[in-house]
């Protein structure tokens, strides 16, 4: 009789503990298992993957950082099998890199057609994408471009003969860059291309060294030193919004995920994410603070 009534107290013990267990995750739907959190090797990405992990740890999830974790083939392998169940992806990017396809300078027409290809590809959900795009572009001094009437990437076709542009090997390679650019905007034969690492771009310009530089859209550079970017009058540069990619299966188990990630995405602009990104390129700020700083100014969490 003593070990019948052992056995059914031990019994009651293990069920009160599963009860406690399932009681203290149920307030946001999770389980014990963290949501993983992966970033590319940059730092917008950094700052972006450490703003959402930030926002879900305030809303009560439990998340694990896998910031720096590669490339986009890495991230978009982690995603299929699991290791990683979200990341901040551009949609350039998962069009031409991921899904194979031409590039496109339209907006919707780019996000549909990534959300749509990773649903039935790979159960993978694109969440609501930011109104700032970190594509390529061609900047120059506010000085230089109002002493040369240098407004749009047109104007530059019957001077850049006589302009130096400051790039990259990449830009000079890509049919989205140099190549590209020439056959959509004609005759634009620049005096003298200077490839240099991309760190060092600025600085070349900066330094008179040359007259453009290449650039993308979110560079904290841009507005720290009042560059002017040149409209992209005849839309040859693809779109690169960026928006958080989920798996289907971690969206299932923790509910209110999406809302808390797509509260950030209408405030990243292109002119917040230049100066996001150089308070840590430029003033060597950490991403993890300066993400927090910026999601307490615009009031999604608490101190």
């Amino acid at each position: 009789m003593k070990q019948v009534r052992r056995l059914i107290v031990l019994s009651l013990l293990a069920l009160l503990t599963a009860i406690v267990v399932v009681a203290c995750n149920g307030g946001n739907g999770s389980t014990d298992r963290r949501i993983k959190v992966a970033s590319k090797q940059f730092t917008e990405q950094y700052i972006l993957g450490e703003m959402y992990a930030i926002m879900l740890e305030d809303r009560g999830f439990k998340v694990e950082r896998k910031l720096s974790l590669g490339s986009t083939p890495v991230i978009q392998a982690g995603l299929e099998n699991g290791e990683i169940d979200l990341y901040p992806e551009y949609t350039g990017t998962a069009l031409t890199t991921v899904l194979k396809l031409p590039p496109s300078s339209n907006y919707q027409q780019v996000f549909d057609t990534v959300a749509k290809g990773y649903k039935e590809k790979y159960n993978l959900v694109w969440l609501s994408p930011a109104p700032m795009n970190n594509t390529w572009a061609l900047a120059m001094t506010g000085e230089d471009a109002e002493k040369l009437g240098i407004k749009k990437i047109s104007d530059l076709v019957d001077l850049a003969s006589e302009l130096v542009l400051i790039g990259t090997s990449t830009f000079e390679a890509r049919e989205d860059g140099l190549p590209g650019l020439k056959q959509v905007y004609g005759n634009l034969e620049f005096k003298q291309i200077k490839v240099v690492d991309p760190g060092l771009r600025y600085k070349g310009l900066l330094d008179g060294q040359g007259d453009v530089v290449v650039a993308f859209g979110t560079d904290g550079e841009i507005s720290a030193f009042n560059l002017v970017v040149l409209e992209d009058d005849k839309k040859f540069f693809p779109v690169y919004q960026v928006a958080p990619v989920v798996r289907q299966e971690t969206l299932d188990k923790y509910p209110g995920m999406s809302d808390a990630l797509n509260s950030i995405s209408p405030l990243l602009t292109d002119e917040v994410m230049q100066r996001l990104n150089y308070e840590v390129s430029g003033k060597q700020g950490e991403p993890a603070d300066v993400a927090r700083e910026f999601l307490i100014q615009q009031g999604l969490i608490n101190n």
